[in-house]
């Protein structure tokens, strides 16, 4: 499997990970603070071919992807889920740590983030689904993440991350409703 688009990561084990599991070139970041220069790589890369950022699934990874979104738009973005991400003998999360399956999965299932959204899911609704607040709140934004290919997010930012992907309320209502026949 070949991916056109050019993969952001953030180091030199996600690169290993990304070229087990398929025929892609990467940018590497080298931590949560990148530099000029690597977002510059990052833009020459969106212009030309078309970047995918796939970041570890934890508070730095969604630091480098928050930078990514706002310095370079129009990116397509894929995630791991936590559990898929953790190390063989517990011994941290990230990218290079998941499986190729998983890596060409989370590929495939890119999205464009997007800010300009005509809000359609509100702050009631995401209460009146458990999802704030409450016992199994947690659970139930996990569940939601992965069914809806989002990534997990805090109750704080979860609103956000449904406008960020445009997450329909038909979208939302059907992953609730799975939610619901799950419990």
């Amino acid at each position: 499997m070949k991916i056109r688009e050019i993969i952001v990561v953030e180091g030199k084990d996600d690169t290993t990970a990304i070229k087990n599991a398929l025929d892609a070139d990467t940018i590497e970041t080298n931590g949560s603070a990148i530099y000029e220069e690597t977002i510059e790589k990052i833009k020459r890369a969106q212009m030309t071919r078309g970047v995918i950022v796939l970041t570890d699934p934890d508070y730095p990874g969604q630091k480098i992807r928050n930078t990514i979104k706002e310095k370079v738009p129009g990116c397509k973005h894929a995630f791991i889920e936590k559990v898929d991400a953790i190390h063989k003998y517990g011994k941290g999360v990230g990218v290079e740590h998941a499986s190729p399956e998983v890596i060409r999965k989370a590929l495939s299932n890119a999205h464009m983030m997007h800010e300009e959204i005509v809000e359609t899911i509100t702050q009631e609704d995401l209460i009146a689904a458990g999802l704030i607040g409450g016992s199994g709140a947690r659970e139930r934004r996990e569940k939601l993440g992965k069914l809806l290919k989002i990534g997990f997010t805090n109750g704080k930012q979860l609103h956000k991350s449904l406008m960020m992907f445009q997450i329909s309320k038909e979208e939302f209502a059907a992953a609730i409703q799975v939610i619901r026949q799950e419990e």
